[in-house]
């Protein structure tokens, strides 16, 4: 098996990494889409991490950084490609973005129904805290 690289999205990628998440990630949301993600990489072009083995896309997270708090969205590994060190490579290249940045701590959006995912998560060293709860609200464009 090749090396795996893991390298900031373009925007060429936007196509190719709506079609990976359809297959490899639970869940959508209401920015999952050309221009949300468009949007992401000229905003922040080194937030959408990809990892490719053999020029595949086989996983996918997002580092954002505000300027003050650290958060991951859309850890995502190929069905077929799992449990070979992706996802910790990708929360690896997080992490290193995140300390460059100046960022002390990283937050994790992780469905509760999402058994595998809380898995990894723990294993990568992440835990739940339970005295916060997610609140949003959509709004209107």
């Amino acid at each position: 098996m090749s090396d795996l690289h893991v390298r900031c999205a373009t925007l060429s990628d936007v196509g190719t990494v709506l079609r990976f998440w359809r297959e490899a990630a639970e869940g959508t949301s209401i920015s999952d889409d050309h221009d949300g993600v468009a949007r992401l990489i000229t905003r922040d072009p080194g937030a959408l991490l990809l990892a490719e083995r053999d020029g595949l896309l086989t996983g996918t997270v997002i580092a954002g950084f505000d300027g003050w708090r650290c958060h991951l969205y859309r850890l995502a590994v190929h069905p077929d490609h799992r449990r070979a060190g992706i996802g910790g490579a990708l929360l690896a290249a997080a992490e290193e973005r995140f300390t460059a940045l100046g960022g002390r701590r990283g937050d994790a959006m992780v469905l509760d129904e999402n058994a595998l995912a809380q898995h990894a998560w723990r294993a990568a060293g992440y835990a739940p805290e339970p005295q916060w709860s997610r609140w949003v609200k959509h709004l209107e464009a």
